[in-house]
Protein backbone atom coordinates (compact mmCIF):
# COMPACT_ATOMS: atom_id res chain seq x y z
CA UNK A 1 0.00 0.00 0.00
CA UNK A 2 1.56 3.22 -0.84
CA UNK A 3 1.95 6.30 1.60
CA UNK A 4 -1.07 8.93 1.74
CA UNK A 5 -0.52 12.89 1.78
CA UNK A 6 -3.00 15.18 2.85
CA UNK A 7 -3.57 19.21 1.68
CA UNK A 8 -5.78 21.46 2.62
CA UNK A 9 -6.91 23.04 0.08
CA UNK A 10 -9.15 25.42 1.61
CA UNK A 11 -7.08 27.23 3.62
CA UNK A 12 -3.68 26.48 1.95
CA UNK A 13 -1.70 25.73 4.89
CA UNK A 14 0.46 22.95 5.32
CA UNK A 15 1.07 24.02 8.93
CA UNK A 16 1.61 21.10 11.21
CA UNK A 17 -1.32 19.81 13.45
CA UNK A 18 0.97 21.31 16.24
CA UNK A 19 1.05 24.57 15.47
CA UNK A 20 -2.52 24.98 14.66
CA UNK A 21 -3.02 23.45 17.65
CA UNK A 22 -0.66 25.93 19.40
CA UNK A 23 -1.99 29.03 17.48
CA UNK A 24 -5.48 27.76 18.05
CA UNK A 25 -4.43 28.06 22.01
CA UNK A 26 -3.13 30.83 21.56
CA UNK A 27 -6.01 32.45 20.26
CA UNK A 28 -8.70 31.44 22.63
CA UNK A 29 -6.87 32.55 26.01
CA UNK A 30 -6.04 35.67 24.41
CA UNK A 31 -10.15 36.18 23.53
CA UNK A 32 -10.99 34.79 27.05
CA UNK A 33 -8.04 37.10 28.12
CA UNK A 34 -9.76 39.96 26.22
CA UNK A 35 -13.30 39.10 27.66
CA UNK A 36 -12.02 39.26 31.57
CA UNK A 37 -9.68 42.53 30.79
CA UNK A 38 -13.33 44.25 29.44
CA UNK A 39 -15.15 43.21 32.08
CA UNK A 40 -12.50 44.83 33.99
CA UNK A 41 -12.69 48.15 32.40
CA UNK A 42 -16.57 47.83 32.65
CA UNK A 43 -16.46 47.19 36.39
CA UNK A 44 -13.91 50.39 36.73
CA UNK A 45 -16.69 52.45 34.56
CA UNK A 46 -19.80 51.73 36.33
CA UNK A 47 -20.57 49.17 33.77
CA UNK A 48 -20.58 52.36 30.78
CA UNK A 49 -19.84 49.22 28.58
CA UNK A 50 -23.14 47.55 29.18
CA UNK A 51 -24.56 50.07 26.90
CA UNK A 52 -22.88 48.09 24.07
CA UNK A 53 -25.62 45.45 24.66
CA UNK A 54 -28.26 44.92 22.69
CA UNK A 55 -31.78 46.78 23.17
CA UNK A 56 -34.09 45.10 21.22
CA UNK A 57 -36.32 46.31 17.96
CA UNK A 58 -34.32 49.78 17.87
CA UNK A 59 -32.75 49.94 14.52
CA UNK A 60 -29.64 51.74 16.31
CA UNK A 61 -28.87 49.19 18.31
CA UNK A 62 -28.09 46.72 15.47
CA UNK A 63 -24.43 48.47 15.46
CA UNK A 64 -24.08 46.39 19.21
CA UNK A 65 -24.99 43.10 17.55
CA UNK A 66 -21.05 42.34 17.72
CA UNK A 67 -19.76 44.24 21.04
CA UNK A 68 -22.31 42.73 23.00
CA UNK A 69 -21.25 39.26 21.86
CA UNK A 70 -17.69 40.42 24.29
CA UNK A 71 -19.39 41.97 27.04
CA UNK A 72 -20.59 40.59 30.69
CA UNK A 73 -22.92 41.69 33.07
CA UNK A 74 -20.70 40.48 35.72
CA UNK A 75 -17.57 38.73 37.04
CA UNK A 76 -19.78 35.32 37.37
CA UNK A 77 -20.95 35.69 34.34
CA UNK A 78 -18.16 35.65 32.28
CA UNK A 79 -16.57 33.51 34.35
CA UNK A 80 -19.50 30.61 33.34
CA UNK A 81 -18.55 31.23 29.65
CA UNK A 82 -15.00 30.98 29.78
CA UNK A 83 -14.15 27.22 29.96
CA UNK A 84 -16.84 26.52 27.66
CA UNK A 85 -15.73 29.27 25.19
CA UNK A 86 -12.57 28.10 25.58
CA UNK A 87 -12.41 24.65 24.89
CA UNK A 88 -15.52 24.81 22.17
CA UNK A 89 -12.94 27.45 20.48
CA UNK A 90 -9.99 25.78 20.68
CA UNK A 91 -11.63 22.54 18.69
CA UNK A 92 -13.16 24.58 16.00
CA UNK A 93 -10.87 26.80 15.38
CA UNK A 94 -8.12 23.51 15.04
CA UNK A 95 -9.60 23.59 11.21
CA UNK A 96 -8.09 26.64 10.36
CA UNK A 97 -8.39 30.37 11.47
CA UNK A 98 -9.75 31.90 8.51
CA UNK A 99 -12.47 29.30 8.56
CA UNK A 100 -12.93 29.56 12.26
CA UNK A 101 -13.59 33.55 11.81
CA UNK A 102 -16.31 32.76 9.48
CA UNK A 103 -18.01 30.50 11.48
CA UNK A 104 -17.84 32.90 14.90
CA UNK A 105 -19.07 35.85 12.36
CA UNK A 106 -22.06 33.96 11.44
CA UNK A 107 -22.87 32.61 15.09
CA UNK A 108 -22.33 36.18 16.41
CA UNK A 109 -24.56 37.70 13.59
CA UNK A 110 -27.11 35.44 13.25
CA UNK A 111 -27.64 35.10 17.49
CA UNK A 112 -27.45 38.90 18.00
CA UNK A 113 -30.01 39.86 15.13
CA UNK A 114 -31.92 37.34 16.73
CA UNK A 115 -32.00 38.21 20.10
CA UNK A 116 -32.87 42.19 18.51
CA UNK A 117 -35.85 40.64 16.71
CA UNK A 118 -37.02 38.20 19.94
CA UNK A 119 -36.05 39.88 23.24
CA UNK A 120 -38.80 41.01 25.62
CA UNK A 121 -39.14 44.73 25.11
CA UNK A 122 -36.79 47.42 27.89
CA UNK A 123 -34.70 44.53 27.75
CA UNK A 124 -30.08 44.73 27.06
CA UNK A 125 -28.70 41.62 26.34
CA UNK A 126 -25.02 40.81 26.34
CA UNK A 127 -22.94 38.09 26.87
CA UNK A 128 -20.89 35.03 24.87
CA UNK A 129 -22.89 32.62 25.29
CA UNK A 130 -24.12 32.94 22.31
CA UNK A 131 -21.38 32.43 20.62
CA UNK A 132 -20.47 29.08 22.91
CA UNK A 133 -24.47 27.41 21.94
CA UNK A 134 -22.90 28.48 18.27
CA UNK A 135 -19.86 26.35 18.75
CA UNK A 136 -21.15 23.64 20.18
CA UNK A 137 -23.73 23.62 17.55
CA UNK A 138 -21.42 23.64 15.39
CA UNK A 139 -19.22 20.86 16.31
CA UNK A 140 -22.40 18.56 17.11
CA UNK A 141 -23.14 18.61 13.05
CA UNK A 142 -19.98 19.22 11.94
CA UNK A 143 -18.75 15.66 10.65
CA UNK A 144 -22.64 14.90 9.44
CA UNK A 145 -22.00 17.71 7.17
CA UNK A 146 -18.70 17.21 6.21
CA UNK A 147 -19.07 13.49 6.31
CA UNK A 148 -16.33 13.20 8.27
CA UNK A 149 -16.21 10.22 10.71
CA UNK A 150 -13.68 11.90 13.03
CA UNK A 151 -15.54 14.93 13.09
CA UNK A 152 -18.75 12.89 13.91
CA UNK A 153 -16.44 11.16 16.98
CA UNK A 154 -15.30 14.98 18.59
CA UNK A 155 -19.18 15.90 18.13
CA UNK A 156 -20.23 12.82 20.00
CA UNK A 157 -17.46 13.30 23.02
CA UNK A 158 -18.60 17.34 22.84
CA UNK A 159 -21.88 16.21 23.35
CA UNK A 160 -21.23 14.09 26.21
CA UNK A 161 -19.37 16.45 27.96
CA UNK A 162 -21.38 20.05 27.00
CA UNK A 163 -24.86 18.43 25.68
CA UNK A 164 -26.77 19.56 29.06
CA UNK A 165 -25.91 22.61 27.76
CA UNK A 166 -28.74 22.36 25.35
CA UNK A 167 -31.15 22.87 27.96
CA UNK A 168 -30.37 27.09 27.86
CA UNK A 169 -32.45 27.08 24.63
CA UNK A 170 -35.70 27.09 26.74
CA UNK A 171 -37.30 30.09 28.79
CA UNK A 172 -36.78 28.89 32.12
CA UNK A 173 -34.88 31.83 33.40
CA UNK A 174 -36.51 35.22 32.89
CA UNK A 175 -32.76 36.43 34.06
CA UNK A 176 -31.03 34.42 31.20
CA UNK A 177 -31.34 35.40 26.93
CA UNK A 178 -33.18 31.80 25.70
CA UNK A 179 -33.32 33.55 22.45
CA UNK A 180 -29.38 34.54 22.61
CA UNK A 181 -29.05 30.63 23.12
CA UNK A 182 -31.45 29.21 20.87
CA UNK A 183 -29.97 32.02 17.85
CA UNK A 184 -26.74 31.18 18.68
CA UNK A 185 -27.08 27.15 18.06
CA UNK A 186 -28.76 28.06 15.23
CA UNK A 187 -25.91 30.13 14.07
CA UNK A 188 -23.38 27.53 14.81
CA UNK A 189 -25.78 24.99 13.02
CA UNK A 190 -26.12 27.19 9.48
CA UNK A 191 -22.50 27.79 9.98
CA UNK A 192 -21.41 24.41 9.47
CA UNK A 193 -23.29 24.00 6.58
CA UNK A 194 -22.10 27.15 4.77
CA UNK A 195 -18.94 26.51 5.22
CA UNK A 196 -18.92 22.80 4.98
CA UNK A 197 -15.27 21.34 3.10
CA UNK A 198 -15.59 19.20 -0.15
CA UNK A 199 -15.75 15.66 0.17
CA UNK A 200 -12.35 14.22 0.15
CA UNK A 201 -11.29 13.37 -3.55
CA UNK A 202 -8.28 10.72 -4.56
CA UNK A 203 -6.05 12.13 -6.74
CA UNK A 204 -3.26 10.29 -8.55
CA UNK A 205 -0.03 8.77 -7.11
CA UNK A 206 -2.74 7.87 -3.63
CA UNK A 207 -2.68 12.07 -3.31
CA UNK A 208 -5.43 12.52 -1.37
CA UNK A 209 -6.91 16.02 -0.77
CA UNK A 210 -9.36 17.40 2.05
Amino acid sequence: MGDYWTTDRNSGSTTTGSARALTAGILMVGWVALLWILEGIDVATGHALDTYGISPREIAELRDVIPAAFLHSGWEHVASNSVPLLVLGFISALGGLRRFAAIVVTIILISGIGVWLTAPAFTVTLGASGVVFGLLGYLLVRGFVDRRPWDVLIGIGVAVVYGSLLWGVLPTDSGVSWQGHLFGLIGGVAAAFFFRRPPARRGPDNLVTV
